[in-house]
């Protein structure tokens, strides 16, 4: 499957809407699967049902954590700080980064596309410093390998600012 345009990230602020907007999203759409705030029992229901729905509007589910972790939930990919994913081949590995320092990890980690983050002011993280589009574009530009806008982002900025790649929260659900 190609790398997803769109990538919706789960938390428990949107889990009540969830299973709607995962009917929503266009075909062939990126979910990223964390839902930390769950105990382990609890989070494995699920992601398993998470992924029955994924299949089914055929969606490329890839799981917060390790590559290992990922394989044995039938993920397509694991996400998480660059030192968490791994070094096995096979899986889908998206790395988060928030400066060219964590942007040069991923690459070293060997990702395959990186998250990079906050490119606007976010409900998750009130407060914290933003690159802003400009500085966002230009890190990205920088990159050999894909970068998806995180942070703030929904359909109407990603449109506005011409950003291809890119992965919501709230902007989704």
């Amino acid at each position: 499957m190609p790398l997803p345009a769109i990538w919706l990230v789960t938390d428990e602020r949107t889990d009540a809407l969830l299973d709607a907007a995962l009917a929503r999203l266009p075909r062939g759409s990126g979910i990223i699967f964390r839902h930390y705030h769950l105990p382990p029992a609890e989070r494995r229901a699920r992601l398993e049902h998470i992924r029955v729905l994924a299949r089914r509007f055929g969606h490329l589910l890839v799981l917060a954590g390790t590559e290992r972790d990922a394989r044995r939930a039938g993920a397509g990919g694991a996400y998480g700080a660059p030192a968490s994913l791994g070094h096995r081949a096979g899986l889908l590995r998206l790395a988060t980064a928030h400066s060219p320092q964590e942007m040069s990890a991923a690459l070293r980690a060997g990702a395959d596309a990186i998250l990079l983050s906050p490119v606007f002011a976010t409900r998750s993280h009130p407060g914290a410093a933003v690159l802003g589009p400009v500085r966002w574009r230009l890190l990205a530009a920088r990159s050999p390998i894909p970068v998806i806008a995180m942070g703030g982002v929904d359909l109407h900025r990603a449109r506005a600012r011409g950003l291809t790649r890119w992965a919501a929260i709230d902007g989704l659900a």
